[in-house]
């Protein structure tokens, strides 16, 4: 390595991307491609920065096969960065293996962080969950200390483990800071926010007010019985009832819910199950109907009772019903969920994420579109979608990823 691609590299490592660029912008080989394309990939160039390492990939050849390897990687973590999550996992599973065969151990445990971010982001916690406790961090530098620390502070607020994900928090932060890159500062501290934002309404005994995700963990652990409107069921301790697949059904139990410890008239139970003002004998049978149904699923979580003029929820004793809904009511909440995050998506990665077809993702998105809600740019397979602005709330409740009983 001469001096200046050994400077230009020690700029970068300290996040100087225009140090880097000044060193190497009229040089075009292997080398200097790939550290170019690093420093336009922190400047915020990303597909610039993508074009530049495919090219060093080309022009470093199989006979630099680890230099080939962190190229490699540092495509994959632009990827990441642009939510292009359909990568080929096994092309990154080899430049790690290659990477750990010539004792790169620092590229390599980056490249084992790229794939735990994405899997975090598609919400398969289970896994990050196991290969973060495999992991020994002691022999990392400090940045990617930090990543470490922020993908378990991530998992930790899907598992709604608000204590444990301040605790990361405060190491990522530390981490960051050692490492003097603006970037993951910044990253830690916008991830930190989240702990710090709206993120459910609850509704109790007729009263409405937000809270934030520490208050909905401390809900869940109480004795309370809690309608989830978030996740579509009924919880009481450890025991959880989905409705998801019975949305008739839980539109019943929230009303009742929301106007516990009252009763509720059949003509409003009707007109806002059924939807109809305009109520008939057919429509009392069928909300027997419906009442003895949901009776019986939640028998073992609390009673309804009949009243003179319409049904009221019996909880157990000393227990309360509250209502976890969302801090905005959408339809297609789950999308803006993920959109929250800042970043642009495809629709491709979209409906990976949220486990539906593309373009069941793309209608969606479209209708969103239409009420000004998200907004797109380029065509074809390079259009993304993104939020007009970050809402000011958090929607870490409606991620693809298991509450604490589910």
């Amino acid at each position: 390595m001469d001096s200046t691609i050994a400077s230009a590299s020690q700029a970068l490592a300290a996040g100087n991307p225009f140090d880097a660029m000044n060193l190497v912008a009229l040089r075009d080989d292997a080398p200097a491609l790939a550290l170019r394309g690093i420093a336009m990939a922190q400047i915020g160039d990303l597909v610039r920065a993508k074009s530049l390492l495919r090219e060093a990939v080309r022009a470093f050849g199989p006979q630099d096969r680890v230099a080939q390897a962190r190229c490699v990687v540092a495509e994959t973590e632009i990827a990441l960065a642009t939510r292009d999550l359909g990568w080929s996992t096994k092309r990154l599973d080899a430049a790690r293996k290659t990477l750990d065969t010539h004792h790169d151990h620092a590229n390599a445990a980056l490249a084992r962080h790229i794939e735990l971010r994405r899997q975090l982001l598609l919400g398969q916690l289970d896994h990050v969950e196991q290969a973060l406790s495999e992991i020994d961090t002691t022999p990392y530098p400090p940045a990617l200390k930090a990543s470490h620390e922020l993908v378990i502070a991530g998992v930790r607020m899907r598992r709604l483990q608000t204590q444990s994900a301040r605790q990361a928090l405060v190491r990522a932060a530390r981490y960051a800071r050692q490492s003097g890159i603006p970037g993951l500062m910044a990253e830690t501290e916008d991830t930190a926010l989240v702990l710090n934002t709206p993120a459910a309404r609850l509704i109790t005994s007729g009263r409405e007010r937000l809270i934030l995700l520490e208050e909905v963990e401390a809900l869940l652990a109480s004795r309370s019985l809690v309608v989830d409107a978030c996740r579509y069921d009924v919880r009481l301790g450890d025991t959880t009832i989905s409705l998801a697949q019975r949305p008739l059904l839980f539109t019943l139990i929230r009303i009742l819910s929301e106007a516990w410890p009252n009763d509720i008239s059949r003509d409003v139970l009707i007109e806002q199950t059924f939807r109809t003002k305009y109520a008939d004998d057919t429509h009392r049978v069928r909300l027997r109907v419906e009442i003895g149904r949901l009776r019986k699923l939640l028998k073992e979580l609390l009673d309804i009772e009949a009243t003179s003029r319409g049904f009221v929820l019996v909880p157990g004793q000393d227990q309360e019903v509250a209502v976890l809904a969302r801090p905005v009511e959408e339809r297609h909440g789950s999308l803006l969920a993920l959109l929250a995050d800042g970043q642009a998506w495809s629709s491709s990665t979209l409906a990976a994420a949220l486990g539906a077809s593309q373009r069941t993702v793309q209608r969606a998105l479209d209708t969103l579109a239409a009420a000004g809600k998200v907004q797109s740019f380029g065509h074809g397979r390079t259009c993304r979608w993104l939020l007009p602005s970050i809402p000011a709330f958090t929607t870490t409740l409606l991620l693809p990823a298991p509450l604490p009983g589910d």
